[in-house]
């Protein structure tokens, strides 16, 4: 058997973007409330009835949130352009060494109605 789980944060950033379309809103600095959620797979532990303790996962995501709220998400080392895309594989990339196997990210903007997932392949 394999279960998942999951653990949601949001941050608030800044950022400007080049786009064709809607440019000349996106090239003005702006902000976003974004959520995040990020979904590991994996056994359950017979010892602790768990796959991870979500404790762990928590923390794990509280560096990540750190690392992205009050931010100007143009600056931000190893982002890149700020999309929805690159944050997802930005979360990604912060948690190599997560027990349980990365399954799925989601990064989304409520507001607007914007999401993206990552899907991990085993």
């Amino acid at each position: 058997m394999q279960f998942t789980v999951s653990q949601r944060f949001f941050f608030d950033a800044a950022h400007t973007l080049k786009r064709e379309i809607e440019a000349e809103g996106s090239r003005r600095i702006h902000g976003h409330t974004y959520h995040a959620e990020v979904w590991l797979a994996g056994p359950l532990d017979p010892v602790t009835g768990m796959v991870i303790d979500l404790g762990h996962l928590r923390q794990r995501l509280g560096e990540v949130r750190e690392r992205l709220d009050h931010h100007m998400l143009d600056e931000v080392p190893d982002l890149g352009p700020p999309t929805l895309e690159n944050l997802c594989l930005f979360i990604a990339h912060a948690l190599p060494d997560m027990g349980p196997q990365l399954a799925r990210i989601r990064v989304w903007r409520e507001a607007v109605g914007d999401s993206c997932t990552l899907e991990m392949k085993p």
